[in-house]
């Protein structure tokens, strides 16, 4: 039987983690593992995932998203993988509608739900209102809502693992964050796979968890440097694909 493996990245986000992880629990009828990948939490972390019975990797100091994202993939033993940020919540049908778009056609590598807080297309165009009026309105089965794009946002990034097997993992030149899913977007699309916007799936996203509790001067600093070593590695500028 098919799997997804959900590799969830965390750094002291102890209760959005939880939440997060009950509400793929609740919501997700897929066969499914959970990889947590602790970056040196001190919050008592580790403890969550012990009380959850969900395989986890503990480390000692906080090594950046994408080194943490492919350090859950090398272990990872699903057909299917999905980078999900740790300050997310999912919602009924997300994992099965998010499946039902990638399987669609041979050469979907990558797949992405709309939600309330990214960058570019994958925000609604519409109020939101409370989470479970959201999946009510947005959840159900529609292929017809599927949109192809250029990119897809790293928050809920879900791939055939034959596309990892062809470009390989994530590239960690962008530690701590920000543009490694770009990169990965236009790897994949060099090996000539497409995207989709799965339209009939809505997930919460808090947004920039991770980064909240840093100087947004800094913030602003990391983005731009990490976008720069795109377009020093491609010879093209990142936001053209927004």
């Amino acid at each position: 039987m098919k799997k997804t493996s959900i590799i969830i990245p965390t750094f002291n986000g102890k209760d959005l983690l939880k939440d997060c992880i009950y509400s793929i629990k609740r919501h997700t009828n897929e066969p499914y593992e959970i990889i947590v990948v602790d970056n040196g939490s001190s919050d008592g972390t580790v403890d969550i995932c012990r009380q959850e019975g969900i395989t986890f990797i503990s480390l000692a100091n906080n090594i950046g998203f994408p080194v943490a994202c492919n350090k859950g993939l090398k272990i990872a033993t699903g057909d299917t993988l999905l980078l999900l940020n740790n300050d997310v919540i999912v919602t009924r049908n997300w994992l099965q509608n998010m499946l039902n778009c990638l399987n669609s056609e041979p050469n979907i590598g990558i797949v992405g739900p709309l939600t309330n807080y990214a960058s570019g297309k994958q925000q609604i165009d519409m109020p939101y209102t409370s989470l479970e009026e959201m999946s009510n309105q947005l959840n159900e089965p529609d292929a017809k809502k599927w949109l192809q794009v250029d990119r897809i946002v790293g928050l809920c990034f879900l791939f055939k693992r034959e596309l990892m097997d062809r470009i390989g993992l994530l590239d960690e030149r962008y530690s701590p964050g920000h543009f490694e899913d770009d990169d990965y977007c236009y790897r994949a699309r060099n090996a000539g796979y497409t995207f989709r916007i799965a339209g009939d799936v809505f997930i919460f996203h808090h947004g920039s968890a991770s980064f909240a509790k840093q100087d947004m001067s800094k913030v602003k600093l990391l983005i731009d440097q990490n976008r720069q070593k795109f377009m020093d590695k491609w010879g093209v500028d990142p936001t053209i694909y927004v």
